[in-house]
């Protein structure tokens, strides 16, 4: 990009201004702006007589002196958009999936409608502009443009783009649905009760996803955490597991340079900060590990001298017959099959995660608790249990608590010898040190 550089979002530490003189038949000044490594002269001419030039060097000066003066000023709202977003968020501030929401609302919304405008000429006209007419197209795109135009505008008063940002007092139409903050809404509608629950996860057994379904319903992991999950993240001993990691694409990495199938799955940090936690195994859960464990030894065993296909020792549970990672949709199929084959509603796999934490929510379960389980970063839930759907939750009351007991492991931690049994005796070792 020609108009914008790294350079310009320097900030400089000293300045200088110098007397109004002669230019050009009328009159001007010069201000030159001193940086740790070199200096920047800025002309400011055009003024038709001295008196005028002197007020507009007396100004300035005050800028400067205030930190309020706008160094950059020239180029076009698309230009600095483009600017804040690759070289700026892109590098460090995003997620790939967080670049791609901002990318998209940037080029397909934001430029396409303010980008041809001087930005300092920009005022909040424009930007009311922009929300109602996407408001209109989109509730959910409106928002995200209000969030993503705050934050460039904010990022464009520290730099000294402009002096202040105009979007700070702009709001969105009325009939933009506001949404609580910091608050997780769940919908019952999209949760099984504890009879579905059981038929589900017995069902599931004849499938490639079993483990998957058990650690998000009797979990509440997400989707890419579970990917995410390797062996060594368990404690056999006191049966809990470690979640520090998810797949999914890492920022700012090149499709080219890596092999085929690998861009979506690449190990990145898991969603918050609040997300990095250690859970207690159900024991069905536990059994389900250590039987798969099973697998992965006997796969890697058959393997181990086959040079067309080797086996990827990557260690991670959820995995193909070659050690291979699986694909953020590897379980749609399966999933899609799995509810035809329950006789069970169309609903996402990520609403067994909203189905682990209702039904804790309906056990009065403390709500920082459930919070801490889940990953979130605020214990503020709600969950919708008007109407029809109140039912959902009251038809399986009464099975809460042995549902609780089944995903939570009991206080005194049984012998898993047997369970261990047909492991090879080294890798009963590993367990033990992990």
């Amino acid at each position: 990009m020609e108009a914008l550089s790294d350079i310009e979002v320097r900030q400089y530490i000293d300045f200088k201004v110098y007397s109004v003189t002669s230019i050009k038949k009328k009159y001007g000044f010069r201000v030159v702006l001193i940086y740790e490594d070199g200096e920047k002269c800025i002309q400011k001419s055009g003024y038709k007589t001295k008196k005028e030039a002197n007020n507009a060097r007396n100004v300035i000066i005050a800028e400067l002196h205030n930190g309020t003066f706008i160094v950059n000023n020239y180029f076009k709202v698309k230009d600095f958009f483009t600017f804040w977003l690759e070289k700026y968020m892109k590098p460090d501030k995003l997620t790939a999936d967080s670049y791609d929401s901002y990318k998209n609302i940037v080029y397909n919304h934001i430029i396409p409608c303010l980008g041809n405008i001087d930005m300092k000429l920009l005022n909040s006209g424009h930007i009311q502009k922009l929300y109602n007419e996407k408001a209109v197209y989109s509730q959910n795109i409106a928002r995200i443009c209000k969030t993503v135009v705050n934050s460039a505008l904010k990022f464009a008063v520290e730099k000294k783009f402009i002096v202040s940002n105009i979007a700070e007092e702009v709001e969105l139409p009325k009939f933009v649905k506001k949404k609580k903050y910091r608050t997780i809404e769940i919908d019952t509608k999209r949760t099984l009760n504890i009879e579905q629950v059981k038929l589900l996860i017995e069902k599931s057994k004849d499938t490639p996803i079993h483990l998957q379904v058990l650690f998000a319903v009797l979990m509440g992991l997400r989707k890419q955490e579970i990917n995410g999950l390797k062996y060594s993240d368990i404690d056999y001993i006191h049966r809990t597991i470690k979640i520090q990691r998810q797949l999914g694409k890492k920022a700012n990495t090149d499709n080219s340079e890596l092999k085929v199938g690998e861009y979506t799955k690449q190990e990145i940090g898991v969603k918050t900060h609040s997300s990095n936690r250690e859970l207690y195994i159900p024991d069905l859960v536990f059994e389900a590990i250590l039987e798969e464990r099973k697998n992965y030894e006997k796969n890697r065993s058959r393997r181990i001298n086959d040079k067309t296909t080797p086996f990827k020792d990557y260690n991670f549970i959820c995995c193909s017959t070659y050690g291979n990672p699986r694909s953020k949709a590897f379980h749609f199929k399966y999933w899609k099959q799995l509810l035809k084959d329950c006789n069970l509603p169309d609903m996402r796999f990520h609403d067994l995660r909203a189905t682990y934490c209702t039904l804790l929510i309906k056990n009065n379960f403390n709500l920082k608790a459930i919070s801490k389980i889940m990953g979130h970063s605020s214990e503020i839930i709600s969950v919708d249990v008007y109407g029809e759907n109140a039912e959902i939750i009251e038809d399986c009351l009464n099975e809460l608590e042995p549902f609780i007991k089944l995903v939570e492991p009991t206080d005194e931690i049984k012998n898993g010898d047997e369970l261990l049994d047909g492991i090879d005796e080294n890798i009963i070792e590993q367990f033990k040190l992990a």
